[in-house]
């Protein structure tokens, strides 16, 4: 275990004293090669050594002579550790032991280069209030634990089942109506220390409060490797085509004021947690009745892992889902068609409207227009998230102790954007070019 090096005052920040902070730290250093599958309870000695510190730091009980505590290991994602603690006790129910049960989050290596662990915590707390994330209950130096929320992980094949992206819909549709836009707070976090530096990327979109997504990618090329000629000139590529972005596309019109929604900007399938049936199960969906539609069998969603959430176009946050349908394999052959995108709009667009005050005029909304505008914002944006998880991709191939091959992933989801921005200047067969599989699949009907 290793202790703290962060003064507790520094680590609350401004806005987290009410949650509980425990000065240790977890060890990560076998992760990378653990070989554990999603839901495994194996793991080093030394990670479940630090886990147990952790655990019992936030529940002494638990270290009585009936408590039995395990560890369960998910791997879903590619940039954290996520461990679920659960106390065993002789004679409990699945049910009993789940209700009891406490996630521990620890941050992959050097990623706060990439991501602002302050606005993380106030993210979720936000969430909290809103009824949309489950109680945090501790931090610590390189991680949170909060509770465990009950349901199945989704996998890409079920984001594709109607019931499921219907559901899907409607709770992303809830974040945009119903959560407000956090304002910069000017902590100095996210790897950028100089306030010169944060001060200008307040101007990247004009007219857009920071932080948005467009700051968030300029930040990240600010952060990409710039040791050798070709990262240099890689680096100022994607600064112009970063600018290129802005002027073309973030002064467009859309929901949410200054046309930013509060976003959730990760909708991979291991983020999106399908709930147990059953009322009283989990207790996140509390107070929000006008997302509950379409019948009792309708399943429903809660999202997980807001390390990215941020302002954003409401259009970004839907191509970026949309992208992830097809896994991190980037299979294009199941990516939404324009019939399985309009259906899912038009529930989104239906829980939306009823969940924002009404327009001032009295006007009744009118839904299907929304809904075609939306339609051709969201194909506006759809090259948009390759270019976003792209220059991730290039930071945490220089940075990651997790087996995976970044830098292979970054060259894909590029290649995403060029083959959008290709089909900008008009179709590729006049320029005598194939037409991407990706683009091909996005204009199928059906």
């Amino acid at each position: 275990m290793m202790p703290s090096t962060i003064p507790n005052g520094a680590a609350n920040g401004h806005s987290t004293g009410q949650i509980q902070y425990i000065p240790l730290s977890y060890d990560s250093t076998s992760d990378s090669t653990n070989g554990s599958t999603n839901g495994s309870t194996n793991g080093s000695a030394d990670n479940d050594s630090s886990a147990r510190q952790l655990i019992l730091s936030l529940r002494p009980e638990w270290s009585s002579p009936d408590s039995n505590v395990e560890f369960v290991r998910f791997t879903d994602g590619i940039t954290n550790t996520l461990l679920k603690a659960i106390n065993r006790k002789a004679g409990l129910s699945k049910e009993q032991i789940d209700s009891e049960a406490i996630l521990l989050r620890a941050y992959g290596h050097g990623t706060d280069v990439i991501i602002d662990r302050l606005r993380e915590t106030q993210n979720h707390e936000l969430l909290m209030k809103h009824g949309l994330a489950p109680t945090l209950l501790a931090r610590f130096d390189n991680g949170m634990m909060y509770r465990f929320i009950q349901g199945q992980a989704c996998h890409p094949a079920d984001l594709r089942k109607p019931s499921i992206y219907l559901a899907v819909a409607r709770r992303i549709a809830q974040w945009h109506a119903t959560v407000p836009c956090l304002p910069e707070t000017n902590t100095g976090s996210n790897g950028l220390k100089n306030h010169m530096r944060q001060s200008s990327l307040d101007f990247v979109a004009p007219g857009k409060p920071a932080p948005n997504t467009w700051t968030v990618m300029q930040k990240w090329i600010r952060a990409l490797p710039t040791k050798t000629e070709a990262q240099r000139a890689r680096q100022s590529e994607l600064q112009k085509e970063l600018s290129w972005l802005v002027e073309k596309l973030s002064q467009r019109p859309g929901l949410g004021k200054n046309g930013l929604v509060f976003a959730h900007c990760d909708l991979l399938s291991g983020n999106v947690i399908i709930e147990p049936k059953g009322p009283g199960t989990n207790g996140s969906s509390e107070g929000h009745e006008g997302c509950q539609i379409r019948g009792e069998e309708s399943p429903s969603v809660n999202f997980i892992d807001y390390e990215y959430a941020t302002p954003s176009p409401a259009a970004f946050d839907l191509a970026n889902h949309f992208a992830e349908w097809g896994g991190f394999d980037c299979d294009y052959n199941v990516l939404p068609t324009r019939a399985q995108r309009a259906e899912f709009i038009r529930e989104y667009i239906h829980t939306y409207f009823g969940l924002v005050e009404k327009s001032e005029d009295g006007k009744a909304i009118d839904e299907e227009y929304e809904v075609q505008r939306l339609m051709d914002e969201v194909d506006m944006f759809r090259g948009v998230p390759g270019f976003y998880w792209g220059i991730w991709a290039l930071i945490q191939a220089t940075i990651s102790h997790i087996d995976f091959d970044y830098a292979q992933y970054a060259e894909v989801r590029l290649g995403e954007y060029w083959a959008w921005k290709d089909t900008m200047d008009g179709p590729c067969k006049a320029a005598g070019k194939e037409v991407p599989l990706r683009e091909k699949r996005w204009a199928q009907l059906e």
